[in-house]
């Protein structure tokens, strides 16, 4: 559930306004708002010092400390890792270019231009020609060698002479020298290399100071969040304000718990206005946490005023993705993969989105156990056959079909119960009555299922569109009720239709999951040499089941976040609640 907000504001008097900050940050339930978010920064220094630690733990993140550790305070660690950082970043540039280079010259190949130089001093003239093969006898000096060959298939020509009297045929043409030779742009490369080895046993030992950088950046955030909230504050010569939104469940005890401290002050909440936007806290329950992970990695937060959807989310994601994988042993190298690998992975990934995988992988288990597919081998008679027989695809496409019926059909009666009494509840209602009768439509068109006035198909789409359109916008003036109507029915009843057709979505990346998986055995059955077999299977399985994770968030991530969130009228406005406490924090 979404919980519901206050809006508070809490004076003191101005000599006290120190200790009522450190009173509401010991509390840690406000979520401070600025009064005036352009006084509210923090000096340009700390601002640096913030940034910069934070970007060297990023640069740090896996490296392993190694050597001595350096006599370096945390932020000065935290420069020397950012400069040197952008010296590997300029370091690969020119080792790139100097690849490139030599490239160009494998025509010279290890020819040193200062040997040619001191020929020429030594009074011998060294010239490069390219010469067509059938002019090479005319070449005439006192040394005349063929060195190479160019790509348009003319010949290089090496000559050498000491009176300058060289005899070209007109077909010739001046090769220059290039401007550096290969040898000294690998030594160049050596040097670069050897500066890279170097930089990188320098992060190495900074590496040590890792934990003193991450207490620094938990102090200056600290410090940053202090500063902002004391700048944010309204104030005069006698009193100090804040202002701010709390749960509503706190606000009525606040008053108390700040005369526990014995701190003077004047505490008062109210409701939030229509046009106001508090923060959104979501207290899901336990079980459904999971999703929480995945919605923190995509960067959403749903608006005060919206919906909760952890819920469906949990139901819904793994289902999809079971079918998108459509093999049971890939769900099981998942389960071994996330369930051994938690302690590593939760700190990496998250822990709620690291449990959210497991259940995932159990769903693919589970269903990858009903069509009896495991890497690829029907081991047994399926319950559910995924394969490219019509029986199968038909199936599957119904059941696609329905399922993305009953998804988006709860999407849209789920903000009815919210809208009631108000009338504008029979539209949504109108609108989840439409999508049955538009799964007919699909079926029809997709599956060539019959849909006349026999079939219950018409009379969906005929009472769905007469509740959408009669209670889009409900007036006392029918006219201007029933304009709005019309007018916002077409482009809707365009997207039901295609929010229905797209759960087929899930048949078509599960079958090609499949036969994919049964391609690549077949690929190895037919290759005599077992060890090249063995990496045909792990290569073809890894790709595969690779392919099936970018699936999940392409499409068992897109339905949920689009067809059925469209559906419930979620336009992900919102920003996290986050309280006032001395340091970043979020409730779990």
């Amino acid at each position: 559930m979404i919980v519901p907000m206050v809006k508070v504001y809490v004076a003191a008097r101005s000599r006290d306004r120190q200790r009522l900050l450190e009173a509401i940050g010991e509390l840690g339930v406000i979520h401070l708002v600025p009064a005036d978010p352009a006084q509210a920064l923090v000096d340009e220094q700390t601002a640096e010092q913030i940034q910069s630690l934070q970007r060297a733990l990023q640069v740090l993140y896996g490296i392993e400390p190694q050597g001595d550790q350096p006599e370096l305070s945390a932020v000065e660690a935290a420069r020397e890792v950012l400069r040197i950082e952008h010296q590997t970043a300029e370091y690969g540039n020119r080792l790139a270019t100097l690849h490139h280079e030599i490239e160009q010259l494998d025509l010279w190949g290890n020819v040193r231009l200062q040997q040619i130089e001191e020929l020429r001093q030594a009074g011998i003239d060294v010239q490069f020609y390219t010469v067509p093969d059938h002019d090479l006898a005319a070449m005439a000096a006192e040394c005349v060698a063929v060195v190479g060959e160019q790509s348009d298939g003319r010949a290089v020509v090496a000559t050498a002479s000491r009176k300058q009297n060289v005899g070209l045929p007109e077909s010739a043409s001046v090769l220059p020298l290039p401007p550096r030779d290969a040898p000294t742009i690998r030594e160049e490369a050596a040097r670069i290399d050897a500066d890279l080895k170097a930089a990188h046993r320098r992060l190495a030992e900074l590496a040590h100071l890792d934990p003193q950088m991450q207490a620094e950046l938990g102090r200056l955030q600290k410090q940053a969040e202090f500063v902002v909230a004391q700048r944010g504050g309204l104030t005069s010569e006698q009193l100090f304000a804040v202002q701010g939104w709390m749960p509503a469940e706190q606000g009525r005890t606040l008053a108390g718990e700040l005369d526990k401290t014995g701190l003077p002050a004047a505490v008062h909440w109210m409701e939030p206005a229509a046009d106001e936007q508090p923060p959104t806290l979501i207290r899901s329950p336990a079980w459904a946490r999971p999703v929480e992970g995945l919605l923190q990695i995509l960067g959403t937060v749903a608006g005060y005023r919206e919906f909760d959807v952890s819920v469906p989310f949990l139901i819904a994601l793994p289902i999809f993705t079971a079918m998108l994988i459509s093999d049971g042993g890939y769900g099981v190298v998942l389960l071994l993969a996330f369930t051994l690998g938690y302690r590593k992975l939760a700190p990496a990934l998250g822990t709620q989105f690291t449990r959210l995988m497991i259940l995932v992988s159990l769903a693919a288990v589970v269903w990858g156990g009903l069509c009896a597919t495991f890497f690829g081998v029907t081991l047994y008679p399926p319950v559910i056959a995924v394969d490219m027989t019509e029986a199968s695809r038909t199936f599957m496409m119904r059941l696609c079909f329905w399922m993305g019926a009953i998804h988006l059909s709860l999407a849209q009666l789920w903000p009815a119960i919210g809208l009631f009494p108000n009338l504008r509840f029979l539209n949504k209602v109108g609108w989840a009555v439409f999508i049955w009768g538009m799964l007919g439509v699909v079926q029809m068109f997709v599956l060539k299922t019959p849909m006349g006035w026999d079939t219950p198909w018409p009379y969906l789409l005929v009472t769905g569109s007469a509740l959408a359109i009669v209670f889009c916008q409900p007036s006392w003036n029918v006219g201007k009720m029933m304009l709005m109507g019309f007018a916002n029915f077409p482009l809707s009843m365009l997207s039901s239709f295609s929010d229905v057709i797209s759960y087929v979505r899930l048949m078509a990346v599960g079958l090609a999951s499949s036969v994919l998986g049964v391609s690549f055995n077949e690929m190895a059955r037919g290759i005599d040499a077992w060890p090249l077999a063995i990496l045909v299977l792990l290569f073809g399985h890894s790709l595969n089941l690779g392919l099936a994770m970018i699936a999940m968030f392409a499409h068992g991530v897109r339905l949920n976040m689009l067809e059925f969130c469209n559906n419930l009228g979620m336009q992900w406005t919102g920003y996290r609640y986050n309280p006032f406490s001395g340091r970043t924090t979020q409730e779990s």
